[in-house]
């Protein structure tokens, strides 16, 4: 057995997908299903149900996957034995929180001058590792974790932007309902890649006594206002970061009226670290700047 292996294994139980597991570990298909056909054969049994539409999980694919995580976290820790954690602060994020976290930086930077802070783009699982393993001192996060050896830190909440098409019925009017909204199809991506995003949505619909409906999902290679553009009637939702850096023509952009189109934005360090100078003060740099881009900031 070998560490690849896990790795593979570990990229197709989490998207579902041989050809998305193997965009993301930047291999080609056809080699990720060889390696994980070679740990099928190595464990005597089967781990992912194939088939066309979908690949899934069998009850020993479901018992081996926290132990792929935790061995990916040992891989990590390894490796970063010749790393010197002094003087250095190493913040792990996706990509769309890039413009929070830099003014975060900056103003951390002014009361820690000879502190050398990172920012480092990694996917989910890749965080949650890097966090575990100590090489990263904080992964930024939408939503929650609940992992052994790791606790979360919640620095506020982030608004939902809606999105239609400028012909869309609901276009021009700054603020919706999402009674309004329920006539509509909803374009994401499949709930198995945005499963918080699916979930904050049908939470609010519920909560109003409505179902949201759904439209054909977003494929991964597509952006969702372009969808939206050539289905005028549809709508979907964007991060507020995102939507800020959406070109607007054609598009109309509204918020919910009720604030129920929300997501908690958290910070990720290790048990017992989060009372460190530095991190205590980004943490509340981080609240501030989440404010001040259309969220609200825990007190």
């Amino acid at each position: 057995m070998e560490f690849r292996q896990l790795r593979y294994f570990l990229a197709v139980g989490e998207e579902g997908s041989f050809s998305r597991a193997a965009q993301r570990c930047f291999i080609s298909q056809s080699a990720i299903s060889h390696q994980i056909a070679k740990l099928e054969h190595e464990l005597g049994t089967t781990l992912l149900e194939r088939s066309t539409r979908a690949t899934r999980l069998t009850a020993a694919g479901e018992r081996l996957m926290p132990i792929a995580a935790e061995m990916m976290g040992l891989e990590a820790r390894a490796l970063s034995v010749g790393l010197d954690p002094r003087n250095r602060l190493r913040i792990s994020a996706s990509m769309s929180f890039a413009t929070q976290s830099l003014e975060a930086i900056s103003t951390v930077r002014e009361d820690f001058p000879q502190l050398d802070i990172e920012f480092v783009i990694k996917d989910f699982t890749d965080r949650m590792t890097a966090v575990a393993s100590g090489d990263a001192d904080l992964a930024l996060i939408r939503g929650g974790v609940d992992r052994p050896g790791l606790e979360t830190v919640e620095f506020g909440l982030e608004d939902l932007v809606i999105v239609t098409s400028s012909k869309h019925p609901l276009a021009g009017v700054s603020t919706v309902d999402l009674s309004e909204l329920a006539p509509y199809p909803l374009l994401l991506p499949p709930r198995s890649s945005q499963i918080l995003i699916h979930t904050v949505v049908e939470d609010a619909f519920r909560q109003v006594g409505q179902r949201v409906m759904l439209g054909p999902s977003i494929p991964s290679d597509h952006t969702a206002t372009l969808d939206v553009l050539t289905t005028p009637r549809s709508w979907t939702v964007l991060y507020a970061d995102t939507a800020d850096a959406t070109p607007r023509r054609g598009l109309s952009f509204l918020r919910e009226a009720h604030d129920r189109l929300r997501i908690p934005v958290c910070g990720v360090v290790r048990s017992g670290t989060a009372t460190r100078p530095e991190l205590t003060h980004l943490f509340r740099a981080l609240a501030q700047s989440i404010a001040g881009s259309g969220g609200s900031a825990e007190t």
